[in-house]
């Protein structure tokens, strides 16, 4: 060994890797296209759908619906994030990704995870205002303060996860350049590291904390708040109105929880539970939500299942004309 190389220099240390999801079923892989695709158009087409929708209606130009588009802006970001590239990877086995295209994927996964979690606790605090302070709701809940709140939003996300990015990018790769899974997730990455991983799983740590823990409990205060409020002040169709409608967004909120907190679960069970069930349940983690909360808000929100009503029967009397 040349003077002034030491061991650690001659690592190698991969900048190129392999995104393998579901390996278990390899013969079978192409066939989850089907399924993922079908997901995804039911998510674009779901989600932008609201979105237009709550564009075009002048009823539903209120900081609610707003934070509601932005909420479904966010799904749509978060999936397209990951199941283009893993749909790619599936049908012409174009699952090659390099270690800055990973860092930026595990990037934007991350950060519209932060971004969502801080927009639902946005959502309680709009509920909140609503109802705890209805006098000064429109007084509180201006334009101008929703601007103010995005940029916290925004900043927050950067601050949060940059960290844990820059972090995970100082290590070495060198066990494999086969990532397990079919996106880049940070457990499924860290696996291959040879190095000193201590930074990075303490960024992890206080991301998990100020985000999952210290936003479910502003959750948590938020809706009980506004539960007793509703129940000891407002009386008739109002509380019923409320409370439906706060139910739905604490429905939305535990059910993206619940996700998280089943896919954390099952990766720390990796020894007991096969590969391919840890991906399957982060599959439901991403895809869940996105799927399921413009049908939430749908059938549950009247003034957008009215709204969804009028745009169908003029779609049908365009149609029989």
């Amino acid at each position: 060994m040349e003077p002034g190389i030491s061991n650690q220099s001659l690592i190698l240390s991969y900048t190129d890797f392999t995104l393998l999801g579901f390996p278990g079923i390899s013969r079978w892989r192409p066939l989850l296209a089907i399924p993922f695709f079908l997901v995804y158009l039911v998510i674009l087409s779901g989600n932008s759908l609201i979105i237009c929708l709550i564009s075009a209606e002048k009823s539903l130009f209120s900081p609610m619906y707003l934070l509601i588009s932005v909420l479904f802006a966010i799904n749509m970001s978060f999936t397209t994030a990951i199941l283009p590239k893993f749909l790619l990877d599936l049908l012409f086995h174009l699952n090659q990704v390099s270690l800055i295209g990973c860092l930026l994927q595990m990037f934007f996964i991350y950060f519209m995870s932060v971004c969502e979690s801080s927009v639902m606790v946005l959502m309680s605090l709009d509920r909140y205002v609503a109802i705890c302070r209805p006098l000064h709701y429109h007084n509180i809940m201006t334009k101008s303060f929703l601007v103010s709140l995005t940029v916290i939003v925004i900043t927050r996300g950067f601050i949060l996860v940059c960290p844990f990015v820059i972090f995970a990018s100082m290590i070495q790769f060198c066990r494999s350049n086969i990532i397990l899974h079919f996106a880049c997730e940070n457990m499924a990455l860290l696996s291959l590291a040879c190095g000193d991983t201590t930074k990075v799983e303490k960024a992890g740590l206080a991301l998990r904390i100020l985000v999952s823990v210290f936003d479910g409990i502003l959750l948590l205060i938020s809706y009980t708040t506004i539960l007793y409020t509703a129940m000891k002040t407002v009386t008739g169709k109002s509380r019923n109105k409320a409370l439906n409608t706060c139910g739905t967004h604490f429905l939305v909120a535990m059910m993206v929880y619940m996700c998280a907190l089943a896919s954390s679960s099952v990766w720390k069970m990796e020894t007991a539970v096969s590969i391919d069930v840890n991906h399957l349940f982060t599959a439901l983690y991403v895809i869940i939500p996105a799927a399921i909360n413009p049908f939430i808000y749908g059938l549950r929100v009247s003034k957008i299942r009215k709204s969804l009503v009028k745009y169908w029967r003029k779609k049908d009397n365009l149609f029989s004309s």
